[in-house]
């Protein structure tokens, strides 16, 4: 079930919120069992039998807590943790890489192994970085493990973060899941939050979706003009941005509706100076778990050259093939190790001042070229177009049809992937009672139109 699709806004949502908060059945017990078997429901929407794996998953790590925590020995919540940690990457493993090592097992032995072909349960990635986390911080003793498994089920499968995130960590939500107090304004901001990030879906991704698209598609027609092939890739870095951040705000906004407080997941990553800020911006929830649980553990900065080269390298290979099961998405991931070794090693974009803001963006944007095809080829085809370096011409009809048709988008798209909204509320306090209330009902109201209006158009990061 999507968050912008008509069911969820107009049945599910609802449903639930009347159900959850109706006068006569208030109880913690009744309202975490309503939103357990919501979530449940929620996911079985799309992936009937997929929910069945995350059950399993559930019970095993709420299993492998229990038995880490009363450990005698240090060596025996090792094995514990161990064990737990091979059960849930084997799970992720076998469901959303299987197909991809099988077929380049049979490149390289001249085998036909296609009969190895498994549907990726969504939200996988997801679901399975919670439950190694819950597991990591109990072993380390930075969190409880939890006697109720209804009580891991719920912060595992709570459906505002289940697809896509943000990567919540147990130790964060512990309290409210136990006993949370739900407000008025708690209510109110999180239904505003959830609005603003389905107008960032509907009103700005999906309208930047349709011009990479059209991009992609016409440059493997014919070559595309350099000022197309450049509006297309930007079009594509507005909407990954639109697509996900909208995502993580309609998931903040939903859990702050039921009482729960998530942390940000972005801060406006596209006026990162340096590609290491981009990274303290983007995806927050994922770069800080790898940080967490990978990078520092393997001995993050405080060593040698080489070994933070090594570490770096890890950390980065796996964010590459945390996204997919494709040589596309590990080569993604090493090119922000090339750009972060250089930068660490040599700290000019330290010296770049105003440039570095031009410099990072030049990288992301190249960057999502790469991200965006499943072939290196193509990609490095359209880079080509980029450059000019395929014969193409400097401009054409399709540039000024990409560019024009929908001005205000482009404008729209600049001004709110920057700070601008933080100082608006910042410096006009006074008025912010009363506008944000009308603006978050004019931007529904507008979602709902291009929702019932426009095609079925999911978030990108499902896939992963």
């Amino acid at each position: 079930m999507v968050f912008s699709s008509n069911i969820f806004l107009f049945m599910f949502l609802p449903l639930i919120l009347l159900l959850y908060y109706n006068p006569f059945c208030q109880s913690r017990r009744f309202r975490n069992i309503l939103l357990l078997l919501a979530s449940l429901v929620f996911y079985a929407w799309g992936e009937p039998f997929f929910v069945w794996l995350m059950i399993v998953s559930i019970v095993v790590g709420w299993q492998v807590g229990l038995r880490m925590s009363g450990a005698k020995t240090p060596g025996a919540r090792k094995r514990w943790l161990i064990l737990g940690v091979a059960f849930h990457l084997g799970m992720l493993f076998v469901f959303k890489y299987l197909t991809f090592a099988a077929a380049q097992l049979g490149l390289l032995l001249q085998t036909d192994f296609s009969a190895i072909q498994l549907a990726l349960p969504i939200g996988i990635s997801f679901f399975t970085f919670q439950l190694l986390s819950y597991l990591f911080d109990i072993y380390y003793g930075k969190a409880q493990a939890q006697a109720n498994v209804l009580h891991v089920g719920l912060y595992i499968a709570l459906f505002p973060q289940l697809i896509a995130g943000p990567i919540v960590r147990y130790a964060d939500i512990e309290r409210e899941i136990l006993q949370r107090q739900e407000s008025r304004q708690d209510f109110t901001d999180g239904m505003i939050r959830f609005i603003y990030g389905l107008a960032k879906k509907v009103l700005l991704a999906n309208y930047f979706a349709v011009i990479a698209l059209d991009a992609r598609f016409m440059s493997a027609q014919e070559p595309l003009s350099v000022a197309a092939a450049w509006l297309g890739a930007i079009a594509y870095t507005f909407q990954i941005y639109f697509d996900f951040s909208g995502y993580s705000d309609m998931a903040i906004g939903l859990g702050q509706m039921f009482g729960f407080h998530f942390r940000e997941n972005f801060n406006y990553p596209y006026i990162s100076r340096s590609v290491t800020e981009f990274w303290r911006r983007w995806h927050i929830s994922l770069s800080s778990w790898f940080r967490d649980y990978v990078y520092i553990p393997l001995g993050g900065s405080r060593c040698s050259r080489s070994r933070l080269a090594l570490n770096l390298f890890i950390v980065w290979s796996l964010t590459g093939f945390w996204h997919g099961a494709n040589w596309t998405f590990l080569l993604w991931g090493l090119i922000y190790f090339c750009l972060l070794i250089l930068e660490k090693f040599t700290g000019f974009a330290d010296r770049l001042g105003i440039f570095g803001h031009i410099y990072t963006l030049l990288a992301v944007i190249m960057a999502w070229v790469v991200f965006q095809f499943s072939d290196l080829t193509q990609s490095l085809a359209y880079m080509g177009m980029m450059w000019g370096l395929a014969g193409n011409p400097l401009y054409d009809e399709l540039a000024g049809h990409f560019l024009f048709d929908g001005g205000i988008v482009w404008l729209l798209g600049l001004i709110f992937s920057l700070p601008i909204y933080p100082w608006v509320t910042k410096h006009w306090a006074l008025w912010q009672p009363v506008v944000e209330p009308c603006l978050a009902a004019v931007l529904f109201l507008l979602s709902i139109i291009a929702t019932v209006a426009g095609n079925y158009n999911p978030f990108i990061y499902f896939n992963f």
